[in-house]
């Protein structure tokens, strides 16, 4: 994908090239607001506000980290969202279906290679790790999901959070002691080779 000519393109107003990075794009963005909402349709509604203002301001795009440009529209509508909200984002634990009915497996962890042992296993950790999240400030939250979760070097949390480096370095490394914390009540969940990623690393 030449993102470059991509980017030219939507900026004069082609839709199929801004469509064509939001295809690359959109499980990211998803996911992100997924983390920092703890709610699957919170997250559908943020994704698609993000995406909607992403192409509105694309034309206000000057380089550097599209995916960076493009996680600071998703958080930013992640924010609007709670601030309609009004309320703390939670994940049940027991997530349920549109018919209210719970569901063994949310949709989004479902494998269809593990086991039944494996996938209670996974939907244990998906909802300790979750918990962990939403117990987080949401400073911390965000940049937590963009760097260990989403795979962002810490340069680009920078650039979409709009704070300064060390802000960011600061905020990781309080926010991953808090969540080590957080996970020692759930330690019998965590595999053996579950590490968060160490400072300084990147």
């Amino acid at each position: 994908m030449d993102e470059t000519a991509l980017i030219h393109s939507a900026q004069n107003g082609d839709l199929d090239s801004f469509n064509t990075l939001i295809l690359h794009y959109q499980d990211s963005v998803f996911h992100t607001a997924l983390r920092i909402l703890g709610d699957e349709d919170l997250a559908e509604d943020a994704a698609q506000e993000a995406f909607i203002s992403a192409f509105r301001s694309i034309s206000t795009f000057r380089g550097g980290s599209f995916k960076a440009w493009l996680m600071r529209t998703v958080t930013n509508a992640c924010y609007d969202e709670l601030r309609r909200q009004k309320r703390r984002p939670t994940t049940p634990l027991e997530p349920e279906t549109s018919d209210g009915e719970e569901m063994d497996s949310p949709k989004w962890l479902a494998d269809p290679n593990m086991t039944p042992a494996e996938r209670s296993e996974a939907d244990e950790l998906e909802h300790a790790v979750q918990h962990c999240l939403d117990a987080l400030p949401m400073e911390f939250r965000t940049v937590v999901v963009m760097a260990d979760i989403q795979g962002m070097d810490y340069s680009e949390v920078a650039t979409a959070s709009k704070v300064p480096l060390g802000t960011i370095k600061s905020r990781l490394a309080r926010a991953r002691l808090r969540l080590r914390e957080c996970l020692r009540g759930f330690e019998e969940l965590l595999p053996s080779s579950y590490r968060l990623q160490e400072e300084g690393n990147r």
